[in-house]
C-alpha cells in the first residue's frame, strides 16, 4: 500500500471535482483539467475530499495507486493556485521577447529561435532575460520550461545559457598555459 496514496485529498473552496466515468474533471478560479483514471485504480468523491484507492494487490494497481493520488492533488492544487517556472537567461546579447503566440529567443545562434506556445499555458516576459511559464497542468508547465531549457542549456565555463530561476552551475576551471 502506498503512504501517499492512503492519504486523501483535500478539496478547497472554489474548487469543484466530479467523476464521469472514467474521467475525473477539476474546475476552478484558474482553470479546468480532466484526466483518464487508470482502470486499476478507484476514486471516490466525498464531502470536500477524494479518496483514491487500488482495486487488487496486483503489481500495477499498487504502483498507480500513489501516482493517481498525486496526480488529482496535483490537478487541485493547478486549478486552485497554477503552477509556476522561472527561466534566466545568462549571456552577452541573450534575450526572449513574446511575439504574438510564439516566445522568440536571441541565444547567440545566428537566428532566432521561435517556439510556438501549448494552449493552456501563459508566459511572460518581466525582463529581457526572464522567461515565466505559468499553467494549471504541472506537467504542461515543466515540459515546456525543459523544452525551452534544452535550446541552450548552461555551459560550465562561462555560465551562459538558459537555467532554471535558482539552479546552481558547476563551474569548471579554464586550461591554463603556464611555465
Amino acid at each position: 500500500m502506498s503512504r501517499l496514496g492512503k492519504l486523501p485529498v483535500m478539496i478547497p473552496s472554489g474548487v469543484k471535482v466530479e467523476m464521469k466515468g472514467a474521467e475525473i474533471h477539476v474546475s476552478g478560479p484558474k482553470g479546468d483539467i480532466s484526466w483518464s483514471v487508470h482502470p486499476s485504480v478507484s476514486v471516490e468523491v466525498g464531502d470536500g475530499q477524494v479518496g483514491v484507492d487500488a482495486r487488487n494487490s496486483e503489481k500495477i494497481s499498487l504502483a498507480m495507486h500513489g501516482t493517481a493520488r498525486q496526480l488529482i492533488n496535483n490537478m487541485v492544487i493547478g486549478v486552485s493556485d497554477g503552477f509556476k517556472k522561472t527561466l534566466d537567461i545568462v549571456g552577452v546579447g541573450y534575450n526572449a521577447k513574446i511575439q504574438g503566440k510564439d516566445l522568440v529567443l536571441q541565444i547567440g545562434f545566428c537566428h532566432p529561435v521561435v517556439l510556438p506556445i501549448p494552449q493552456g499555458l501563459t508566459i511572460e516576459c518581466p525582463v529581457q532575460t526572464r522567461v515565466v511559464i505559468n499553467g494549471v497542468d504541472k506537467q504542461l508547465v515543466g515540459q515546456f520550461a525543459a523544452n525551452v531549457r534544452r535550446i541552450r542549456p548552461p555551459e560550465p565555463y562561462k555560465g551562459k545559457g538558459i537555467r532554471y530561476e535558482k539552479e546552481v552551475v558547476r563551474r569548471k576551471q579554464a586550461k591554463s598555459f603556464g611555465a
